[in-house]
């Protein structure tokens, strides 16, 4: 018969279990075994020496009291050693009276009187009577002639306080080790009863732990963790996670990035490495909602926030920063093309004006409507590129003029506008003024006398920027509230999502250390004021001696 092929055999052989519950229940019952079984043997170690210390406590009580009759010394100086003698008579009662295996009385020369085999009498002691002679108490544990047993020695005194002999009495140590046997099952049986409870004890830990772990080996547990790391570290989406207390036990390499921060920030409070505002607003549940955006730094986020069962949370965090710019340029491409539109219908009825005046021979009235159509458009041009000399932020401002005009907006220059081309961050602030006319221009649109007006400033490095317009403005109450993320007062885009343009205003001017303010305009509407310091290159750079 062939033998059973190795992984078979593998399969059959127990070995330790792999389950938590089993591994724990097993080493918490090998531990209180162990405990149990130590606290037994300390017991019954003390209890052996106790139990010989009562045994020879009590040969010496019995040989006092035989010592202490008088009759007993003065019958030992009297009488010779006989089985039948007076001596051999008293301590034979002694003995049945008190249980001991023997009570010798012997003379000073060590001659026994009295001994429970009578054939003894009259012969030497096996032992060495020598301590008790001399007047000493003795108590021993030793072997005489009826074998091992617990002793006490005393000296026999004569009525004149003389020694005369000494008394011996024995109790058999087979009845201190059936005292100790006796106390051994109770013993046992208080320690079956701890050993119970014990496991009792291990059985409803191990189910909880049972319970906590889902019934999974230590080795799975290692191997979720180990996945676990690798997971939140490879996917790119930032994860936070934080504890009851707002603490953040958990910050992934995407995560640490759009947060600009470092593995340090473990362990340490949420508002203490973010600081305050919307960002750790959000992070710790503050604001409540699906997909909500914040700025941190320059980069839009969109979190989700899911709460754990142990009052803590993890968040989800999203780079919108491109799509955003996406969203905002398509608006924008959006707005051009409605621009064009009007543009191009305008267009059209100049051509059909000039074509109608062509043919009725007004030529000099043509040439006029030419002239003027096309000064329009120069002059404006011509006001923003004298006074906004940098190319990138001329050519946004010529272009919202534009939009403007075909949404019935007048767009202006602040006299005294003055901005050299000596911009640092030409793109920054190109953004800055986008996003500020926009918001002009949206507020302006349909009111009667619709005006926007933008002023640029250079003062030594810093920029001042202002833009007003004939809108309702912004209630005194809600001044602080529109550069907050989210807040808007415009329907949604097709990105589907607003609130940012405010924000991003504030937060690309505090990032230069400048401000974001906003206040009542005169004759109503809004005025926003940006102040950008440190914006400007020094007057001796390059590009100021281009403009030169």
């Amino acid at each position: 018969m062939s033998a059973p092929p190795p992984t078979a055999r593998k399969r059959r052989r127990i070995g330790w279990p792999q389950r938590v519950f089993s591994q724990v229940l097993l080493m918490q019952l090998a531990i209180a075994t162990g405990v149990t079984v130590l606290a037994t043997g300390l017991f019954l170690a003390p209890l052996s020496a106790q139990l010989d210390d009562q045994a020879m406590r009590r040969a010496l009580a019995i040989a006092q009291s035989a010592a202490a009759q008088p009759e007993m010394a003065e019958s030992l100086l009297t009488t010779d050693p006989a089985p039948l003698g007076p001596v051999q008579s008293a301590a034979e009662r002694l003995r049945r009276a008190t249980g001991a295996e023997y009570v010798v009385v012997m003379d000073r020369r060590g001659v026994r009187w009295s001994h429970p085999d009578s054939s003894r009498i009259g012969k030497l002691v096996s032992t060495d009577p020598g301590e008790a002679l001399a007047g000493e108490n003795v108590m021993e544990i030793d072997s005489g002639t009826l074998g091992r047993s617990a002793r006490g020695k005393v000296p026999l005194r004569d009525a004149s306080g003389r020694i005369a002999g000494a008394v011996s009495v024995g109790i058999a140590y087979d009845s201190v080790r059936a005292r100790l046997l006796a106390a051994i099952p109770g013993l046992f049986a208080y320690a079956g009863g701890a050993l119970a409870v014990g496991a009792l004890a291990a059985y409803l830990i191990s189910r909880r732990l049972q319970r906590q772990t889902h019934d999974l080996g230590f080795s799975d547990i290692a191997a979720l963790l180990a996945e676990r790391e690798a997971m939140l570290h490879s996917i790119r989406e930032g994860v936070v996670a934080l504890d009851a207390t707002g603490r953040i036990r958990l910050l992934n390499d995407e995560a640490q990035r759009l947060l600009g921060l470092g593995p340090e920030a473990s362990g340490r409070p949420l508002t203490e490495v973010l600081g305050a505002g919307r960002t750790a607003d959000v992070l710790a549940g503050e604001v409540a909602g699906e997909d909500l955006l914040t700025v941190r730094g320059s980069r839009v986020l969109l979190a989700n926030r899911m709460p754990t069962a142990d009052g803590g949370a993890v968040v989800t965090l999203r780079d919108r920063t491109e799509l955003e710019h996406l969203g905002r340029e398509l608006d924008s491409t959006r707005g051009l093309i409605d621009a064009l539109r009007a543009q191009d219908h305008e267009h059209a009825n100049r051509l059909h004006t000039l074509l109608g005046l062509l043919e009725l021979e007004l030529h000099e009235d043509a040439r006029e409507f030419v002239t003027e159509v096309v000064g329009v458009h120069r002059a404006t041009a011509e006001q923003v590129t004298e006074k906004v000399r940098d190319p990138l932020l001329a050519a946004l401002l010529v272009g919202k003029a534009t939009v403007a005009a075909e949404r019935g907006v007048a767009l202006r220059m602040v006299p005294g506008t003055l901005l050299p081309d000596r911009l640092v961050d030409p793109r920054g602030l190109v953004t800055i003024v986008g996003n500020l006319v926009d918001n002009a221009l949206d507020a302006a649109s349909g009111s009667g006398g619709a005006l926007v007006e933008v002023g640029l400033r250079a003062e030594g490095r810093t920029v001042v920027l202002r833009v007003r317009d004939s809108g309702p403005g912004v209630p005194p109450g809600q001044r602080e509230s529109i550069f907050t993320e989210g807040w808007s007062t415009k329907d949604l885009p097709a990105h589907g999502k607003r609130g940012l343009g405010l924000a991003l205003v504030r937060r690309l001017a505090e990032r230069q250390g400048g401000s974001a303010a906003v206040d009542g305009a005169d004759g109503g509407g809004a005025e926003f004021t940006v102040v950008l310091p440190e914006a400007m290159t020094e007057a001796g750079s390059d590009r100021a001696g281009a403009d030169r």
